[in-house]
């Protein structure tokens, strides 16, 4: 049976759920609906062409109608002619509900004759279209009753396009991607210390100066402008006219792109562009390069918030969303507290305690937004006394700040970090692009609750959702930004809209691998590393090899060839350890039934990759600061990932068995250290080097002896990879934990390892 579901706290919207095992086998739907209802008879059925009708003069659903035709064309291949006409039979309707539903909500009737799209507003129109084309299979739909709503108003995404520039046909791609999973908010960060990225007309400078900048490293610095004989910027703005069009291409996929301009702190870009918005005398006067936390901010004078308040004109002009975005995370205060106009604003308060100047800032920002009938949105930071009731809080340091914005009154958003936090690897893999050291799978993803327990009934009603971040300090590409995206943001759009009790981790890999053609489809190239085969290789009799093979999820069927060539679904499927004899080429991919959910992957079987570890597959003396870092050369092509603690570049080689190996090989970089961490820097040390350049020491346990040294000199001139020559070491056996770290005279450069080998 189907249970109604339209009656809850967040929303109005109890979404109760129905779910009959035949639909569940046939139906892949992410986010998983509220109710599905299996009817009797046989699917709907397309003819030559899908005909998808609106009632005339019905613009939601005329609308709808024209998006729901054209995703069919793309994703189907199934020509589609709209019509504006009274009702016909054997087509797709689109109808307005009565009595009303949800303004998300929507509801879907297929029968063997007519399919109907229920909705009372175009979100709830396009929704139910976006499910519509996923039900799609062969030319067919099958027969079911959907009733469908979600639990939060509030399922984001936020793009950083400030550390790394996007292009507008990228956002418009992710826009695609986010609208298929029924992802509603796109939390645009525009500005930050490394970059200005919005046009403003009547500050020319913020994008022809804070646009650009050099990236850090050696490659960069080399790289001349032969147009002005320095090195050559990196970076790019968007246009108010692009801005516009990418705020009109996602009003029609039920998105509201909330943007943030960075304040009062991350402010060096426009500090940069015009000095005297800094609060000391001699600021920075170039856009920097370095990642971390940077002491600017904007000064406390009037005519600095003259300048906030003409900034934010023109960017209400160009947003309509209902919610604008001022940051207010990691101020530094010490500039201020040594500013002439700090000083005089923490007596005109009463106070020496420079931390009351950032809720004075605040303060005074939220009114003026709110006298433009907008909502300030700002990290947890935000939250001092004094915070307009109107102000939302968005909790990125855990759940906490959420807890004390609903407490005090205020709406808020869970960003929780490290799980929200999409720069964090996807998995452990050596594949895997660069981005902090953190594994956060999808699983990870899919087991967050975005509402916490502690809550009470009155405050769940501040808490508007949740959003994934994808931070791009060390995410360069846009094929990466996607890959860090997808699917952990289809968990999130689940976790936004599915209520707890449609959640199910195996029936959601299963709705999520349905997915991946879409995307592919889309060009947008996400991640498939909990589904994609691993190799764990063991010598085995008589110079062979013996072949482990799993995957990240346990999910789905590993095939695989000897060949070379390419798996398919008909491919040997792996079940026991394959023997195999050294060199051959192993490739192996994964099945869902007849379906590719993940790329074909070479895998080695050479003998040396029985003891070669990559850094990823080391484990980290610690982990204060640990990232996987991208070399800064070639500036071309393939570059090198690094995982080091940048606090304590130091690696483990667990277990590693010493019988028979007579030396060891490494392979090293250097990468800038581009991070501004403070008085952490201080405690980063070296063992002291025998040589000018240093060495790689390998250790037995990093308080053991040193079995091996590996000098650095002949990397020392080489921007890129460099293999150092085999060291020999004392024949030794049974099994030990090796220590490596750099004994280096200085940080710069930063010596980083790529791999170790044990050499027989």
């Amino acid at each position: 049976m189907r249970i109604p579901c339209f009656a809850g706290p967040i929303l109005g919207l109890g979404l109760a759920l129905a779910l009959s095992s035949v639909a569940a086998d046939e139906i892949a739907i992410v986010p998983n609906p509220a109710s599905i209802e299996r009817q009797e008879g046989p699917p709907f059925a397309f003819r030559t062409s899908a005909v998808v009708v609106a009632a005339p003069g019905d613009r939601d659903a005329q609308s709808a109608a024209l998006m729901l035709g054209a995703m069919i064309e793309r994703q189907h291949g199934i020509k589609t002619v709209v019509q504006k006409n009274i009702p016909q039979p054997h087509a797709i309707m689109l109808s307005r509900a009565n009595p009303a539903l949800p303004s998300e909500g929507y509801r879907i009737e297929v029968k063997p004759e007519k399919v109907t799209i229920f909705a009372s507003g175009p979100a709830g129109f396009f929704y139910g279209s976006v499910t519509l084309v996923q039900m799609i299979d062969k030319r067919t739909i099958p027969a079911v009753t959907i009733d469908d709503a979600p639990r939060f108003r509030w399922r984001g995404l936020m793009l950083d396009s400030a550390r790394h520039y996007q292009s507008p046909a990228f956002v418009k791609k992710l826009i695609d991607a986010m609208a298929m999973n029924k992802l509603n908010v796109l939390h645009w960060h525009l500005t930050d210390d490394q970059a200005w990225r919005l046009e403003i007309k009547k500050y020319p400078k913020l994008t022809s100066v804070g646009a650009w900048r050099v990236p850090a490293g050696q490659a960069p610095r080399k790289d001349i402008d032969p147009k002005t004989g320095k090195p050559r910027l990196y970076g790019g703005f968007y246009t108010q006219a692009q801005v516009r069009e990418i705020v009109a291409y996602a009003a029609q996929r039920a998105i509201t792109i909330v943007p943030e301009i960075e304040m009062p702190g991350h402010a060096t870009a426009a500090i940069a562009a015009y000095p005297w918005l800094s609060a000391i005398a001699d600021p920075p006067r170039a856009v920097p390069a370095d990642w971390g936390i940077y002491p600017h901010a904007y000064n406390l004078d009037d005519k600095t918030f003259r300048f906030l308040e003409d900034v934010l004109d023109e960017v209400f002009a160009l947003f309509p969303s209902p919610y604008i975005h001022v940051g207010g995370d990691e101020v530094e205060k010490s500039q201020w507290k040594a500013s002439a106009a700090g000083q005089a604003r923490m007596k005109a308060m009463g106070t020496e305690d420079p931390e009351k100047l950032q809720a004075y800032f605040t303060e005074r920002i939220a009114k003026y937004v709110a006298s433009k009938k907008r909502r300030l949105v700002g990290w947890d930071e935000v939250l001092e006394p004094g915070l307009p009731k109107h102000a939302v809080v968005m909790s990125w340091r855990g759940i906490d700040g959420a807890l004390k914005a609903a407490a005090q009154g205020h709406d808020t958003i869970l960003a929780a970090h490290p799980t929200l936090y999409f720069d964090s690897r996807t998995s452990g893999r050596p594949d895997e692009p660069p981005g902090r050291g953190t594994v956060i799978s999808m699983k990870d993803v899919y087991a967050f609750e975005p509402m916490p327990e502690k809550l009470s009934p009155l405050e769940r009603r501040h808490v508007l959702g949740l959003q994934g971040q994808v931070w791009t300090e060390h995410v360069r590409t846009e094929e990466r930004v996607a890959h860090m995206t997808f699917p952990r943001s289809a968990a999130v759009a689940e976790l936004g809209w599915s209520n707890p009790g449609r959640r199910q981790w195996r029936d959601f890999l299963r709705r999520v691998s349905a997915q991946f053609p879409r995307y592919e489809a889309m060009g947008f190239p996400v991640a498939d590393s909990g589904f994609a085969a691993r190799a764990t290789v063991v010598p085995a009799e008589a110079g062979s090899q013996s072949v482990e093979l799993a995957n990240g999820f346990n999910y789905g069927e590993i095939r695989y060839t000897l060949d070379g060539s390419e798996p398919t679904a008909k491919s040997p499927r792996y079940e026991i350890p394959v023997k195999v004899a050294p060199g051959v080429v192993l490739r192996a991919t994964t099945f869902d039934g007849e379906r590719r959910i993940s790329n074909p992957r070479t895998l080695a079987t050479d003998p040396a990759h029985a003891t070669r570890r990559a850094s990823q597959q080391l484990k980290l003396c610690s982990e204060h600061i640990a990232l996987s870092l991208e070399d800064d050369a070639p500036l071309n092509g393939p570059r090198a990932a690094f995982l080091v603690d940048i606090q304590n570049p130091c690696w483990i080689y667990e277990g590693a068995d010493l019988a028979n190996v007579k030396g060891i090989t490494a392979s090293v970089g250097q990468v800038p250290f581009n991070y501004q961490i403070g008085e952490l820097v201080k405690q980063i040390h070296f063992p002291k080097p025998a040589t000018p350049e240093g060495e790689l020491e390998v250790r037995l346990g990093c308080d053991g002896d040193v079995i091996a040294r590996l000098p650095l000199a002949p990397a020392a001139s080489h921007m890129g990879v460099t293999t150092l020559p085999t060291a020999s070491i004392a024949p030794r056996t049974g099994r030990v934990n090796l220590c490596m770290r750099f004994s280096q005279p200085a940080l710069e450069p930063f010596w980083v390892l790529d791999t170790i080998e044990l050499a027989r």
